[in-house]
């Protein structure tokens, strides 16, 4: 299967990686003015993954592609399918990456469809993972996502291996929703490291599935769909992983440090503002995590008006 990947980071380029070692033709898709793309083109490795020199590395998306795999920030992802629609439509697209849209709440597979048209093949890949770990050879569970039944069952079959197990998910809005929110709670859980406090994130976890599950559900999707591998099952990669972007970003805002590389939950906590306000579901740990970011409030205090709320019953 001929497979191009769009987005030249680190995920992006382990995807690359990943899909040539399972035996597909493979294109590594960058942009041209990204030094990170052009060190990519000299050396064929960002230091944790080295593109095997089967892997075509190119500025320019093909035509002659039997699915693109997209791996770019979640809110550069409307602009890349604007860019590049005429090649892009029709053909499966997998979005590889978590988030939501900055000022509407929409989901990734609602954007592509506003984009390309209803009729769009359009699934999604997520799960727990690191690069980091992959490239050891530790192995993980993942879910690839699509109301297209054939297409799922396609890409099931085409990605799996030694190093990915893939389920099939049955929710498209519990998946993506799930997954997004997933990086918002990695940055509270970065906070409560940064405040020697990693022994409430069994609390976190607990109420943050919780919170999610039930925006899950006012948004028509199943509110299971938050206690599977899109929600808690990634929340070893995110709450406790010394690689996860998003628990060293919450922790930098404890300590002061500048956080320079992406941490999606950032623009995911402004867009589960929005979700909140259409569907008047309390999020509390998202709308902390959102004040802190935002609105410069104190950290410490913060914290303490969670403790504050309310007395009422777990379940």
């Amino acid at each position: 299967m001929r497979v191009t990947v769009i987005g030249s980071g680190r995920w992006g380029s382990f995807l690359a990686w990943y899909a040539d070692r399972l035996g597909h033709t493979v294109r590594l898709s960058g942009r041209e003015s990204s030094p990170r793309f052009q060190a990519l083109l000299k050396s064929r490795t960002n230091g944790l993954v080295v593109i095997p020199p089967r892997v075509q590395l190119c500025c320019t998306l093909p035509g002659d592609t039997d699915v693109f795999l997209i791996s770019v920030s979640s809110q550069s992802l409307r602009e890349v399918l604007k860019a590049n629609a005429d090649t892009l439509r029709g053909v499966p697209l997998v979005l590889c990456m978590k988030g939501l849209e900055m000022g509407s709440g929409k989901r990734l597979s609602v954007v592509v469809r506003e984009e390309l048209g209803d009729a769009q093949p359009v699934a999604v890949w997520l799960g727990p993972g690191h690069v980091q770990e992959f490239m050891r050879g530790v192995p993980n569970c993942m879910v690839i996502d699509s109301e297209d039944e054939t297409l799922k069952a396609m890409l099931v079959e085409r990605f799996s291996g030694e190093l990915i197990r893939f389920y099939y998910g049955r929710d498209l809005i519990g998946s993506e929703i799930g997954a997004a929110a997933k990086n918002v709670v990695g940055i509270a859980a970065g906070i409560l490291d940064g405040l020697k406090l990693s022994t409430l994130k069994g609390a976190l976890m607990s109420r943050g599935t919780r919170e999610v599950a039930r925006l899950i559900q006012a948004l028509g999707g199943n509110e299971l769909s938050a206690y599977g591998l899109c929600h808690l099952g990634d929340y070893e990669a995110t709450v406790f992983s010394p690689y996860s972007h998003n628990r060293r970003c919450g922790e930098c805002l404890v300590t002061g440090e500048k956080y320079r590389e992406l941490a999606e939950g950032v623009s995911t906590a402004e867009a589960l503002m929005d979700l909140e306000k259409q569907t008047g579901v309390e999020l509390p740990i998202c709308r902390a995590v959102y004040s802190v970011l935002y609105e410069k409030a104190d950290i410490q205090s913060t914290l303490g008006s969670l403790f504050e709320r309310t007395l009422k019953m777990e379940f």
